[in-house]
């Protein structure tokens, strides 16, 4: 992130809704942006992002909690619907460098209304949707979007306020991601229990039409990266400290999928499976706390924050490990958990903007395929894990990935570093 930012000069050639750009010696450090007023966040701007943040999230988990009745439906298995999930998150994770670096030029806003057009239209076909192939198909289309949304949305949000509050802004921005684990997904699938499934993504679909009036007139305009100034992905991939970020951002998500993926059998020890909604409510809820707190903390302690998430879950995973059969140590150890991992995005994604600066939405590309890539792989090497040595073996393998992202967090002076004052 850029430690100086120059106002607009009375004659800027830039059309009204463009950003100036930042003075030639901020140039390495981040691309231009509006300044609000010292000391406020732009607030409708940044909730008109969480809110596309919470869309992109519940189109992408959707099917999981309809599953019941898509099954039924359409004549297919339950992993056939689960497919629907992880072809998304894999196209998500193939897709997000390259269409990142094909739309450099374009300017955000456009680039994020048209996202959220984009998610509207394939919910709406979706919902109608004949079959389940035209369903593959639009899901195949939906994970390419997100690549992009979450490639751009973060350094969007960073670019809204000033350098030392870039954390906290990024940090309301994505508290829409564990908003729609702890209420988007119960609420779809709840609709799809009343309603039925194709009114549940009808439902998505007209939220997030309303969505792109409401981001419309919320986001200002900021400028797409000029020709000139656009580094080759192997240049940005060379900055210090950004490779030890994709490592720790991998092992950690993957750590985190690993045994998420089979939270249903961890808790079937403790009797807690027959309360499983109301105990991932605990997770989704404590995930908030944790956005919000390392929003609070992000810009000036996130090597902290970043080993202090990655301890706690630790602490959790080994809670986990030991004392599987005790309810209360269990609702404990994965509300822990997820407070740890609510914050994840705001601390993993404040590291790549900070390094890469005018690049920084290709550096988010980056861990936005390192991250999905890591959630599908999770469920591959969890499943693994449990069918070749049992239940109890999934936290101590989850266990073994979150060391080397901390021994990695912890070593890299480049990584993590603090907030330069301007």
């Amino acid at each position: 992130m850029p430690t100086h930012v120059t106002d607009p000069h009375p004659t800027d050639p830039h059309p009204a809704d463009a950003v100036p750009a930042a003075r030639p010696d901020a140039a390495a450090t981040a691309s231009a942006r509006p300044v609000p007023r010292r000391g406020r966040l732009p607030r409708n701007s940044l909730a008109a992002l969480a809110a596309i943040t919470f869309t992109g999230v519940v189109t992408e988990i959707i099917p999981a909690g309809l599953m019941p009745w898509m099954t039924a439906d359409l004549g297919v298995s339950e992993s056939q619907v689960g497919a629907l999930v992880a072809v998304y998150a894999v196209t998500t994770a193939v897709t997000a460098i390259p269409l990142t670096a094909l739309t450099r030029g374009i300017p955000r806003k456009r680039l994020l209304l048209a996202l959220v057009v984009g998610f509207a239209i394939l919910n709406g076909v979706s919902a109608i949707a004949p079959d389940y192939p035209t369903l593959l198909v639009a899901r195949l289309l939906g994970g390419m979007l997100a690549g992009l949304l979450w490639a751009i949305a973060a350094g969007t949000a960073m670019r809204l306020v000033e350098p030392e509050h870039a954390g906290r802004a990024l940090s309301i921005a994505m508290v829409g991601v564990p908003l729609a684990f702890a209420f988007g997904l119960p609420i779809a699938t709840a609709l799809g229990g009343g309603v039925g499934w194709r009114a549940a993504f009808g439902v998505l679909a007209v939220l997030a039409l309303a969505l792109v009036a409401w981001a419309a007139a919320a986001l200002p305009g900021i400028a797409g990266e000029r020709a000139g100034d656009r580094p080759r992905l192997t240049t940005v991939l060379r900055l210090p400290g950004l490779v030890p970020v994709l490592v720790t951002t991998g092992t950690f998500v993957l750590a985190h999928n690993v045994a998420y993926t089979y939270v249903a059998p961890l808790t079937i020890a403790s009797g807690l499976d027959a309360h499983l909604d109301l105990v991932l409510l605990a997770f989704g809820v404590l995930a908030v706390v944790g956005v919000l707190v390392s929003g609070a903390l992000v810009d000036r302690h996130l090597r902290t924050m970043v080993l202090v998430g990655t301890a706690l879950l630790g602490a959790a995973l080994v809670a986990l490990g030991l004392l599987a059969d005790r309810p209360v140590v269990v609702v404990v150890a994965i509300a822990a958990w997820g407070y740890a991992y609510g914050g994840a995005p705001t601390l993993l994604q404040s590291a790549p903007a900070r390094i890469a600066g005018e690049a920084a939405d290709v550096a988010q590309s980056m861990v936005v395929a390192v991250w999905n890539g890591s959630i599908a792989a999770g469920a591959v090497v969890g499943g693994v894990v449990l069918n070749l040595a049992g239940v109890g073996w999934l936290t101590w393998a989850a266990l073994a990935l979150l060391a080397v992202a901390a021994i990695t967090a912890s070593t890299s002076r480049a990584a993590f570093a603090p907030l330069a004052r301007p």
